[in-house]
């Protein structure tokens, strides 16, 4: 557990394991505990170096004034800052969600620096298509959403996501690991400020593009992993794996949006097998 000042950015992140460096982002109200307190971490580090943070606006890493940054472009900018900082030429970047929105777009822009990309459940679009709702509506509904995020207090958002898990919990709140799953995630919304969450979700989802174009520019091996009930991420995966020019899509049968609480094993069995797939092949090291 450390941190590295980096601005106005104080950010936390966690550092295990020997070998090959792996750096992680998370999702929306999430932070490093995604990979950490799921195990995946533990997993990835029996053979790789895990650099998990915490991404701006959420967990213990702190934005003490303005500018926030809550984009990704200067969030992009954070993920050089920590490579830097711990003096890494290049690196697996893995992530999750609203993170693999930024790391997608890292992508993009310096795929030269990484060994791979990991991308689980996310798009290339800040902006996502929910179902039944016009951009317009989104918009709306979101900037509402961000507001109330502020002033509930953090028990009752948990009550509230356990009594409606909308399109991003259902399948973590029906299955087996449910029990598991809620206490991961509690743990989540304990770690935040929710008045830094609030502003970081009015901010960040601004770009409904996917930006087709430069998805075909990413250079690095490609992973796309998701699953099966993720309703949100299923088109986005599919256009990643349609553009993208070398990379792996792997859909995991049974589990939603969560697929590092709801399929642990499986989450960190597919991102080691590929892993261990680009060794020995240009770029792989």
């Amino acid at each position: 557990m450390a941190y590295f000042q980096h601005g106005n950015v104080k950010t936390y992140y966690e550092d295990l394991g020997k070998g090959d460096p792996i750096i992680a982002n998370h999702g929306l109200s999430e932070d490093a505990g995604y990979w950490g307190d799921t195990g995946v971490t533990a997993k990835l580090a029996e053979k790789y170096r895990v650099i998990a943070y915490d991404m701006r606006a959420h967990g213990r890493t702190v934005v003490s004034k303005e500018p926030w940054g809550y984009d990704w472009d200067t969030m992009a900018t954070d993920i050089d800052a920590l490579a830097d900082h711990l003096k890494l030429n290049k690196f697996h970047l893995l992530s999750h969600a609203t993170g693999g929105m930024v790391a997608v777009r890292y992508g993009m822009k310096r795929s030269e620096r990484l060994l791979s990309l990991l991308l689980t459940d996310t798009g290339s679009a800040t902006r996502p298509q929910f179902p039944g709702l016009t951009p317009e509506q989104f918009e709306m509904t979101w900037r509402q959403g961000a507001e109330r995020y502020k002033t509930v207090g953090v028990e009752d958002r948990i009550a509230g996501a356990k009594a409606n898990p909308g399109v991003f919990l259902f399948k973590m709140a029906e299955g087996p690991q449910a029990e598991r799953g809620w206490k991961i995630y509690g743990d989540f919304l304990r770690r935040q400020d929710p008045v830094a969450i609030g502003n970081f979700m009015a901010d960040f989802y601004s770009d409904p593009d996917p930006h087709v174009a430069e998805l075909k520019k990413i250079k690095c091996p490609t992973l796309l992993l998701l699953g099966e009930f993720d309703i949100i991420f299923l088109e986005p995966s599919a256009l990643m794996a349609k553009e993208i020019p070398d990379n792996k899509h792997v859909i995991i049968k049974g589990v939603g949006h969560m697929t590092a609480i709801e399929a642990t094993e499986q989450t960190a069995s597919e991102i080691l097998k590929f892993l261990d797939g680009l060794k020995g092949k240009k770029g792989g090291r």
